[in-house]
């Protein structure tokens, strides 16, 4: 199973990025899907996950300006992210609970997408 993400870039402050996360392999079914950030030098954080049903929690940082979303005909995650702030500026991950054809839930990591938010 492989995670693949995208969509990160330099941004201004109030600007808007759409992040996505693209899950594919040998996938039997996909529970929680979300994302993390880490900024330099602090630990990874969480951002926003989503159930399988499509209900979704986020950070208080970011609550009113992310939106997460996913398709899951394609297992795909998006992180709609609106008034963007200079503290917003990370290394963004991508994480699932995917279970396979064969054996149990695991947790997948995508390899992460820089967003700097900087004017």
């Amino acid at each position: 199973v492989q995670l693949q993400a995208s969509g990160g870039g330099l941004v201004q402050p109030g600007g808007s990025l759409r992040l996505s996360c693209a899950a594919s392999g040998s996938i039997f079914s996909i529970n929680n899907m979300g994302w993390y950030r880490q900024a330099p030098g602090k630990q990874r954080e969480l951002v926003a996950t989503i159930t399988s049903a499509g209900s979704a929690a986020y950070a208080d940082s970011v609550k009113g300006r992310f939106t997460l979303s996913r398709r899951n005909a394609t297992n795909v995650v998006y992180l709609q992210m609106n008034s963007l702030k200079p503290e917003d500026t990370a290394v963004y991950y991508c994480n699932a609970v995917v279970t396979q054809v064969v054996g149990g839930p695991r947790l997948y990591w995508g390899q992460g997408t820089l967003v700097t938010v900087s004017s």
